[in-house]
């Protein structure tokens, strides 16, 4: 019988990223016998590995006591001693090279996630306009270099835990369709004109068929607070629950709409309905949500703005292309959520 094996993950990057992550480490449990796996990551994160049963979590603050050569140091000496069989880069970064480093000079093996690039670049250049391999297939593909059995196909997602009274008393019982809108993305090009979605809120509303619950952090609590003002059917989570608490939400949810942004990934990760909104980026650069029907992707418009994908992230794009997403109509979003809710 194999010796039973305990794998570090490192991945200490982004929602969106960590999410994509799930279903792997889901599948890496499920299918293979005496495996256990402790995840490295920030402490915001953490929530996020903790939805797959039998995951440990271990946290880096790599913005305060473990930033630079100096505290990655330190966190390696509070980890080194936890007896990890095997390392699984999922981030290929400076910070988890050097984790990752320090940890074979001990003698543990390591396997980094193949990026791929130089695709990326192709995609981007135009040179070639082709779907790439999936984020989640190079998750995948770290854990079967190191030997294990991953077989995306067979993943059996969670059921739904029950929402705490709390979450109950923000709702307001009822029986509409509950749907998430997540209005916002880190950049503006991947970002669907707020005036845009603000009709789309507001017929959503209007027909008293659905509940539209709004997601968004910090920055955007005063757009938040204006899109819900007078709309009784709309209201919004932040300030009024945790991030542990929005995950067990979004977990109940009929359907989630994003731009090409973690929200999207954090409810596929967990079997929900995805409809995507996608800006100056593409699905085909491998970043779309897990297991999710490809006719629910609305793309901006490329024969009119043919560079598109203009970047892999949205962070680059021509002046002229930061008005794309104007090509997506209002119309098409809800006609797109009435088709997948069931008019």
């Amino acid at each position: 019988m194999k010796q039973p094996a305990h794998i570090l993950v490192i991945r200490f990057s982004d929602i969106g990223d960590a999410a994509i992550a799930v279903p792997v480490l889901r599948c890496l449990l499920q299918q293979n016998n005496n495996v256990s796996v402790t995840v490295a990551t920030k402490s915001f994160l953490k929530p996020v590995f903790e939805t797959v049963e039998g995951i440990d979590v271990v946290t880096a603050d790599i913005r305060g006591e473990h930033q630079g050569l100096n505290g990655l140091l330190k966190f390696y000496s509070e980890i080194k001693n936890y007896g990890f069989t095997e390392i699984a880069d999922l981030h290929g970064s400076l910070r988890s090279t050097v984790i990752k480093t320090l940890f074979k000079l001990k003698g543990v093996p390591a396997k980094t996630i193949d990026k791929g690039r130089a695709a990326k670049r192709k995609l981007v250049n135009g040179s070639v306009f082709q779907p790439l391999k999936t984020t989640i297939e190079r998750y995948a593909n770290v854990f079967r270099a190191l030997g294990y059995q991953i077989d995306l196909s067979k993943d059996v997602f969670p059921a739904p835990s029950e929402l705490p009274q709390k979450i109950h008393t923000i709702l307001r019982k009822d029986t509409k369709k509950w749907i998430g809108i997540a209005p916002f993305a880190f950049f503006e090009s991947k970002m669907y004109p707020i005036d845009l979605m603000e009709e789309v809120i507001d017929y959503l509303s209007k027909t008293d068929k659905y509940k539209i619950i709004l997601f968004g952090g910090a920055k955007d609590e005063s757009e938040l607070i204006r899109l819900s003002h007078g709309r009784e059917n709309v209201i919004y989570t932040f300030n009024k629950m945790s991030f542990h608490e929005e995950l067990q939400l979004i977990h109940h949810l009929d359907l989630m709409i994003s731009m090409d942004s973690g929200n999207g990934h954090l409810a596929a990760m967990q079997g929900v309905p995805v409809i995507t909104l996608w800006g100056v980026t593409h699905p085909y650069a491998g970043f779309y949500p897990y297991r999710q029907d490809e006719k629910n992707a609305l793309l901006s418009d490329r024969e009119k703005y043919p560079l598109i994908p203009t970047s892999i992230y949205g962070n680059k794009a021509p002046e002229d292309y930061k008005e794309v997403m104007r090509t997506i109509s209002p119309t098409s979003v809800i006609d797109k959520i009435q088709e997948v809710l069931g008019k």
